[in-house]
């Protein structure tokens, strides 16, 4: 089989899950498709919604001293925690990683699904995963974390799709390197930014104060609605960006 990777999962950690994931389902138009009870043994809960074929999973801590909550603690606010790739070779790219002085965070090894999760401290801003399920490899096939039933969740009359997301740096050129050698995916510029580019989204690097998993951005049917729900909810809107469960949601689409 043909190597590929895809842009599969974003995860966000919030301290409380539940009003980050209601102000998500009423501003975007999506409904939690599973709640996986595994997290538990981790000291988390978590909700995975579907955004286009790609998921956004939120996960907050339901006690002290959780991974979860040492990383919002630690990173003062904000709530990139995981960019989850699909791949057909989880342990090669588990050897590159580790290969490259890249610690292994966490490891699933079970029938039907294998993942790799990537320390955050040696990928910056984020934790970099990998994961593979059996009868996966297409876009509609499995996904082990969102469960048996997600695709009955897919629905893109509201929104559309997820287009990428972007990660903040002060030095974004070289964390856009590092990343580039981990994930074996080759760097391209649009004007001054460096791109990671996917058949489902990029990944752009962006100047920052921090470095941080900072923006995601997603197609919508209507711009001005999008954003008029994000007011109602209570969320400042700058531009065409409102600040939630830790990051910027960027909206593009028809303008209305």
């Amino acid at each position: 089989m043909a190597d590929y990777l895809r842009l599969r999962q974003i995860c966000l950690a919030a301290p409380r899950l539940a009003p980050v994931v209601a102000d998500l389902e009423e501003i975007f138009g999506i409904r939690v498709c599973y709640r996986d009870g595994n997290v538990a043994k981790y000291g988390l809960e978590n909700a995975l919604m579907m955004v286009g074929t790609n998921f956004l999973e939120i996960v907050a801590p339901t006690q002290p001293n959780t991974a979860g909550g040492r990383f919002i603690e630690r990173s003062k606010g904000h709530g990139g925690y995981m960019a989850i790739f699909q791949a057909n070779d989880v342990r090669r790219r588990q050897k590159h990683a580790e290969g490259m002085g890249v610690r292994v965070a966490h490891v699933i090894d079970r029938e039907g699904y294998q993942n790799v999760q990537l320390h955050p401290r040696d990928c910056r801003a984020a934790f970099i995963e990998f994961g593979h399920s059996t009868g996966g490899d297409g876009r509609m096939g499995t996904w082990s974390p969102a469960g048996p039933n997600w695709k009955d969740f897919v629905k893109t009359d509201v929104t559309k799709r997820m287009l990428g997301i972007e990660i903040e740096s002060p030095q974004p050129d070289d964390i856009a390197a590092h990343w580039s050698k981990i994930i074996e995916a080759p760097l391209t510029r649009d004007k001054d930014d460096s791109l990671l580019t996917f058949e489902d989204g990029t990944i752009r690097f962006v100047k920052g104060e921090t470095e941080c998993l900072g923006a995601i951005i997603v197609e919508v049917a209507d711009i001005a609605q999008t954003l008029a729900r994000a007011v109602e909810r209570g969320h400042r809107v700058q531009g065409t960006s409102f600040h939630l469960g830790g990051v910027n949601f960027r909206v593009q689409g028809q303008v209305g």
